[in-house]
């Protein structure tokens, strides 16, 4: 029985970092989006990782479009891939409460609850809480959505 665990979850983490390779190497959503409505910036002192995330956001508060220009790790440009990915059509409530609920399981490790389920692909981050330093690259494009959000001209930081 342990032996199926152990190989279901080395499967299910190969199946993470395919993931993670995948968006890193084909980001979705990469470029200048003119019609934005909310931009910030996002810097990661430690790693190099820079990006500017753009949101276009209607009325109602909905996020119609989203996108991320920059250069980073492979952590960093799949976050921001996975991020465009996620967020587009979602109300800004719901967009920061993923934000948050992702960013506090990335810093503690704990991933077992059940607001992990509404992660759904996002899920495949949760492997870099074994690296910390790679938390930072995991969270930039998370924090610049914040920042987008709140109209904030200081640029997103992980420090």
């Amino acid at each position: 029985m342990t032996t199926t665990i152990n190989r279901d979850n080395d499967e299910l983490r190969d199946l993470y970092r395919e993931l993670i390779l995948d968006h890193a190497r084909s980001p979705r959503h990469f470029g200048k989006l003119h019609a934005a409505t909310h931009m910030a910036r996002g810097i990661n002192p430690l790693c190099g990782d820079r990006l500017q995330l753009f949101l276009q956001l209607d009325g109602d508060q909905r996020i119609t479009e989203a996108s991320f220009e920059g250069s980073g790790c492979a952590i960093s440009v799949a976050s921001a891939s996975l991020l465009t990915d996620t967020i587009i059509g979602m109300q800004v409530p719901a967009a920061l409460e993923v934000s948050s609920t992702l960013t506090e399981q990335l810093r503690t490790g704990d991933s077992g609850d059940a607001e992990s389920a509404q992660l759904g692909k996002l899920k495949a981050l949760f492997g870099v809480h074994e690296f910390p330093a790679r938390v930072k690259c995991a969270t930039l494009a998370w924090h610049a959505m914040n920042s987008a959000i709140r109209n904030s001209a200081t640029p997103a930081t992980t420090e």
